[in-house]
């Protein structure tokens, strides 16, 4: 009935989604396995993509030519690029997304691939030989043979809904648990734990008077996630801001002695930066409000998402709290917020190509991982998807460095560190935020998807070489010409800065804080008529880059300095108890890890600079 595939990819979330993508435009053929064909890419919790550092990660992912970014241009709701009023490290692109429609193209670019079959079903359990990962069992007693297999289970595995003192088994409302699996990987000898995440009840947005509410518009003209050729949106719709009150609280507290959170029914840790509303209360009891973002889930729906209001107290509860907020006097619900419980595999089981050390051609991307978001859920499932092409095909592995990208930070970040919690991605996890802007994730990234061999990526090349050759012409240009007092003094002295006296480089005026190129355009005509034939965003890479050069180079050379140490390698047998200088905490540590380089083994917990020194001097460094 079925071929042997090279990928099998379990799960069709956005890590399973991407993980399929990836292997697929390596050439592989790949079954992506879901339990319902209707829930492909969904959007379970907030229908939102990108956000701070969750933005450059999108863009990423399309650079080494996913999915993720594409389908967000088509389906967008509304467009803000946050933290404008800071630097360009910290410049994060966020789209409000039509759940619906997302999904429906996420779905329409996965059965146009002929790369790509599908079967719905449940995997109960890993077909192991010899150390190997063989196939899946289903839960139709099928056996599906495959070189390689990714798991992508997101928050199914032995998952359980609690919504008050009820505990329902299920992956997500109204769908059940993924079983065997778990128990399976435990008698192999990895190592499980239990995780928590939650989602706020969804409202009759008919119900609502958002004429009290704050309107959060979206960006004119609109931004975009990819780097191809998809459309801005025609229209778009506003966001709402509310509040909770004092008042709010008291209702929810009522509530508090039913909460499977504080009654200790849920064992799984939470994630520290989307606590739910019980949790913020109680954790800051002297704030007497927080916000609420009243999220749109599509154009032709009137559900809404009350975004900060994630809960798992009694329906009812929610329901008297809710229409205390206000705005929402006469809320209607469609349904309660709940908390969800699943297993997850502590992620230091993994190889930097997502690999488990245990069994070979096993990966393992998203949330089982222990990870929290759609984007960080969707660049491991790419990373994934690549490797187990590639170890198809017999070639090197695709590792990304943290000076790379975002998306390097995050898994060396697992695999080193793991995590107790469900990791999020933050700009201050990683130290190279400089060298990783969302604005030059194709210049960092598009030539190693091309290099690779990744279909798509040629039109993509000639479009960074255009990209590159542009943004170093407009610097030229910038080096070369000058402005005289008369043109500039009258702009400069309405901003307050100091006037010329002479003829000064364009580059000059342009390196003061607080004048950018589109300030200089609206007063020198002649710059305007010379930048009018290139792209703009070609035009904002040539004056990042003119702005903030001496920290970029300054950053680069910091990153080289690091790297050096990913070049050194260690042998994968080495035996780090023969190494009496190595503390005894390293020395347990390494071999359990069994790091790939220097680098690597000095972002583990627990090891030392000397640590280090020894290693360095034992492989003759």
């Amino acid at each position: 009935m079925f071929p042997k595939y090279d990928v099998i990819v379990v799960g069709a979330g956005h890590a399973g989604c991407e993980a399929a993508v990836a292997a697929a435009n390596l050439g592989s053929k790949v079954l992506l396995v879901t339990m319902n064909m209707q829930t492909i890419a969904q959007m379970s919790c907030n229908p939102a993509m990108g956000g701070v550092a969750k933005g450059q990660i999108v863009r990423e992912v399309d650079a080494l030519g996913g999915y993720s970014g594409i389908v967000t241009d088509h389906t967008m709701l509304q467009f803000r690029m946050l933290n404008l009023s800071k630097g360009p490290a910290m410049w994060s692109p966020r789209a409000q997304s039509d759940r619906m429609r997302f999904a429906a193209k996420w779905r329409q670019m996965l059965e146009e691939h002929e790369n790509i079959d599908f079967w719905q079903d449940m995997v109960v359990g890993l077909k192991v030989k010899d150390g190997r990962a063989k196939g899946v069992y289903t839960s139709m007693g099928l056996e599906i043979e495959s070189h390689t297999v990714v798991l992508t289970n997101g928050t199914f595995l032995n998952g359980i809904i609690h919504i008050g003192e009820k505990q329902l088994g299920g992956g997500r409302a109204g769908e059940k648990a993924a079983k065997g699996i778990t128990e399976q990987l435990v008698e192999l000898g990895f190592e499980a734990g239990r995780m928590k995440t939650g989602t706020p009840p969804r409202i009759d947005g008919r119900s609502l008077d958002y004429s009290k509410m704050e309107q959060q518009h979206g960006d004119e003209p609109a931004g975009k996630f990819s780097f191809t050729d998809t459309p801005k949106p025609e229209k778009q719709l506003p966001c709402h801001i509310t509040y909770t009150s004092a008042e709010v609280h008291e209702v929810l507290k009522t509530g508090f002695d039913k909460s499977p959170m504080f009654a200790g029914r849920i064992q799984g840790l939470g994630p520290r930066y989307c606590p739910s509303i019980e949790d913020k209360i109680e954790r800051f009891s002297d704030k007497d409000r927080h916000q609420l973002f009243i999220e749109p889930e599509g154009f032709d729906t009137c559900e809404i998402y009350v975004n900060g209001f994630s809960s798992s107290l009694p329906e009812e509860v929610q329901f008297k709290a809710l229409r205390k907020i206000v705005g929402f006097e006469n809320a209607r619900m469609f349904r309660p917020g709940y908390a969800i419980e699943y297993d997850y595999f502590p992620p230091t089981q993994l190889d930097l190509t997502l690999e488990t050390k245990r069994i070979k051609n096993l990966f393992f991307a998203g949330q089982i991982n222990g990870t929290t978001g759609y984007e960080e859920a969707a660049c491991q499932g790419m990373i994934a998807g690549y490797n187990a092409a590639l170890l198809v095909r017999g070639e090197d592995p695709f590792i990304l460095k943290r000076s790379d990208a975002y998306m390097g930070v995050l898994i060396d970040d697992l695999v080193n560190k793991g995590t107790e919690e469900p990791y999020r991605m933050f700009t201050s996890r990683a130290e190279f935020r400089i060298l990783l802007r969302q604005d030059n994730a194709d210049i960092r990234l598009t030539e190693m998807a091309y290099k690779m061999g990744v279909r798509g990526t040629d039109e993509r090349m000639d479009r960074v070489r255009r990209k590159v050759a542009a943004a170093d012409e407009i610097s030229a240009f910038f080096m070369e010409n000058s402005v005289t007092p008369d043109q500039i003094n009258p702009y400069l002295e309405s901003i307050g800065s100091a006037t010329i006296k002479q003829k000064v480089k364009l580059y000059q005026i342009l390196s003061r804080p607080h004048i950018g190129i589109e300030d200089l355009k609206k007063n020198l005509f002649w710059l305007e008529r010379y930048l009018k034939s290139f792209d703009a965003e070609f035009v904002e890479q040539a004056e990042i880059h003119m702005k903030y050069e001496g920290y970029i180079q300054k950053e680069q050379e910091m990153a080289d300095k690091m790297n050096r140490l990913e070049d050194v390698f260690l042998k994968e047998d080495m035996d780090y108890h023969a190494l009496p200088s190595l503390s005894m905490e390293a020395r347990q540590k390494l071999t359990r890890q069994k790091p790939r380089t220097i680098g690597q083994a000095s972002r583990i917990s627990g090891i030392t600079p000397a640590d280090i020194s020894v290693l360095l001097i034992h492989v003759g460094r």
